[in-house]
């Protein structure tokens, strides 16, 4: 049975619903989807989602958590089957992650598939937007030791705002110094993916080739040039990784038809 996992940000559901979300939506042919900076309350998701149902009947099941600040961040799970279980705690109890951290766990026949949406910060250097960027790092980093040494099923998925190679930014060299690029986040994704044996399922995919990128700025000709960012992630279990195919980055045709500044990023994963 193969479950069909999508990551995107929306930057902000009902203004991705009013470019052309829906459309996708109907096409999509997923059976869970991560949002991520849905910036809207549960109230506008259940209506967004009810309005659209899945193409082949039935209706979506939303789990949501939202930022403790009204209007910013704010992650999402939708799925064509409810989930078993849910959870939004990461790290210690005075850290903030509220928006940035879903977990669900699904039933697959004799499987448990846990999926998890994730929104990191962009981070600004020399901020306190850094310092909190650097902090979820360390609490994402911590519970995805935990996940992976219990030995199930589970992907991490999201905008984790970071790209972990050259291969992963057009202009790497001007990004050098700059949040998103810099050698302290990277190392983050050195530890997660090469120590604790987490697989880049798109990497896999995609190995020794730049891209594909999944998110270029609205500014300039980003675009059309295809300068852009790989920023948003599959990262699986070993056991999980290996049961995965067709990866696929649904990029826009063109620059006017695009629903959001980021691609949806999809897998099957053959439970």
């Amino acid at each position: 049975m193969a479950i069909n996992v999508v990551t995107v940000n929306v930057n902000g559901v009902r203004a991705a619903f009013r470019k052309g979300m829906a459309e996708w939506l109907a096409e999509s042919g997923a059976d869970i989807i991560a949002l991520q900076e849905v910036r809207a309350d549960d109230k506008d998701l259940n209506e967004l989602f009810t309005a659209n149902p899945p193409a082949h009947g039935g209706q979506w099941h939303i789990l949501h958590d939202a930022a403790s600040a009204k209007g910013r961040a704010g992650v999402a799970l939708i799925s064509k089957v409810p989930a078993t279980d849910s959870r939004t705690e990461l790290g210690p109890d005075d850290f903030d992650s509220a928006g940035r951290w879903l977990e669900a766990d699904f039933a697959v026949g004799d499987k448990t598939l846990t999926v998890i949406s994730t929104y990191v910060h962009s981070g600004e250097v020399d901020t306190p937007k850094q310092v909190e960027k650097y902090k979820f790092l360390e609490a994402m980093q911590a519970r995805m030791a935990q996940l992976i040494a219990n030995g199930g099923y589970a992907v991490v998925v999201g905008d984790l705002n970071v790209g972990h190679t050259e291969l992963d930014i057009k202009n790497w060299k001007g990004n050098l110094k700059n949040a998103g690029f810099l050698p302290e986040e990277r190392a983050y994704f050195d530890t997660i993916i090469h120590q604790q044996g987490w697989v880049d399922v798109g990497r896999a995919a995609h190995p020794d080739v730049a891209g594909p990128y999944t998110w270029w700025s609205y500014r300039g000709q980003a675009f059309d040039t295809d300068a852009g960012w790989r920023i948003d992630y599959q990262l699986a279990t070993p056991n999980l990784a290996s049961l995965a195919k067709n990866y696929r980055v649904h990029r826009a045709a063109s620059y006017d038809t695009r629903w959001t500044d980021h691609s949806p990023v999809s897998v099957d994963y053959s439970l």
